[in-house]
């Protein structure tokens, strides 16, 4: 993997974390500790674990099938999945600022579901470049797909 290709997705994705991480705050607050909640939702200790593991696996993997698309001179598919992984990290940090900050339920829980669709494309294209190389990638669209189910139980039971 090279370093030119590397620190640009790493940076991408930290960003992301960042930008995610701030809106993340109010997972302490009195509002979302009034929120009625799913009986299968993770201990808040498990976020700060899991996303991590999934931000670098989002960088190590990007960057390898970026660099395998460089060296098979696959330009527009490079591009296609830049574009790709821009439009997914979007969506990934967004989730966190509608969640918390606005206290969109649903609005979230939709986010939730095209971060899902986005995180399988992305992985898709991953292993259609690199083949079980990039099969921890997809750890992320099931992360994502859980996300998708707690966020819609959670605004189901409180829009009653």
């Amino acid at each position: 993997m090279q370093r030119r290709t590397l620190i640009p997705s790493a940076l991408a994705v930290t960003v992301t974390a960042v930008i995610g991480g701030l809106a993340s705050r109010p997972a302490q607050s009195s509002w979302y500790a009034t929120l009625r909640k799913p009986p299968y939702q993770p201990p808040r200790q498990a976020f700060p674990i899991v996303w991590p593991m999934l931000y670098a696996d989002i960088a190590v993997v990007s960057s390898a099938t970026l660099d395998e698309l460089a060296r098979q001179g696959r330009s527009d598919e490079r591009r296609r999945y830049i574009a790709a992984l821009v439009a997914n990290l979007v969506l990934n940090g967004s989730w966190s600022w509608l969640f918390f900050d606005r206290r969109m339920l649903g609005t979230a829980a939709i986010a939730a579901g095209a971060l899902t669709v986005s995180s399988a494309d992305l992985t898709r294209r991953s292993v259609a470049v690199q083949g079980a190389k990039a099969a921890p990638l997809g750890l992320y669209p099931l992360w994502c797909a859980f996300a998708t189910v707690l966020s819609s139980h959670i605004w189901f039971l409180n829009t009653r």
